[in-house]
């Protein structure tokens, strides 16, 4: 995507939360010894938020048509807020922090200058998540919020965001994916009500518990 240079705004963040920042990767630079699990962690945990996903399809299956409609669009609604986060982050275009502060301690490699930092992706599709599962499961909706949380943490932990980048796709995510959810939750529910009568059947639906016994 190419964005005219009168269109961005192109700020330097450090400016907002610079100190938090630097206090944070201060701690990175303390805990050695969890640079690389942590590092692990931030984009292997992201399948954490796809199980969660499954885990909602997979109860949604017992249960009725709304529910299955809700299950669908989430992963829909994830799309849509990180799609929306992708235009938001040409637009302003604020540089990485590993150019504005060069001298704090970094466990990420400094990615290009076009690599652009707000809002946080990682953290898009995690508070994406918790809002998609709001409406379908608030159980998982709740342990996607811890894990969005850490996931948050860990972008500011090593060093490839701002702690306000990871507020801002918190701002953006959770009201886009919960809009996404709730419009597609009622406008698509005829479709899957016909779909779990048809051919889709066995992946849309489940013999409710003790029905084959009592068959």
């Amino acid at each position: 995507m190419t964005v005219h240079p009168a269109v961005q705004l192109a700020f330097d963040g450090s400016g907002i939360d610079g100190s938090l920042f630097t206090t944070v990767t201060g701690i990175a630079r303390d805990t050695r010894w969890l640079n690389a699990p942590i590092a692990l962690w931030t984009n292997a945990g992201l399948g954490v938020f796809a199980v969660l996903m499954v885990l909602g399809w997979w109860r949604a299956r017992r249960g009725d048509t709304r529910s299955m409609t809700l299950a669908l669009a989430a992963p829909v609604a994830v799309v849509a807020a990180f799609a929306l986060a992708e235009v938001a982050k040409k637009l302003i275009a604020e540089v990485r922090p590993c150019y504005s502060l060069p001298h704090d301690y970094f466990v990420d490699a400094c990615p290009a200058r076009s690599d652009y930092a707000f809002p946080s992706g990682h953290s898009t599709t995690a508070f994406a998540t918790v809002a998609a599962l709001w409406l379908l499961d608030r159980r998982l909706s709740a342990i996607a919020a811890a894990f969005a949380l850490l996931e948050g943490f860990t972008r500011v932990y090593l060093g490839d965001h701002y702690p306000h980048d990871v507020l801002g796709a918190a701002l953006l995510a959770l009201p886009a994916a919960y809009l996404t959810s709730a419009i597609l939750g009622r406008a698509a529910a005829p479709l899957v009500a016909r779909l779990r009568t048809g051919v889709l059947e066995p992946v849309l639906t489940a013999a409710p518990v003790g029905a084959h016994a009592a068959s």
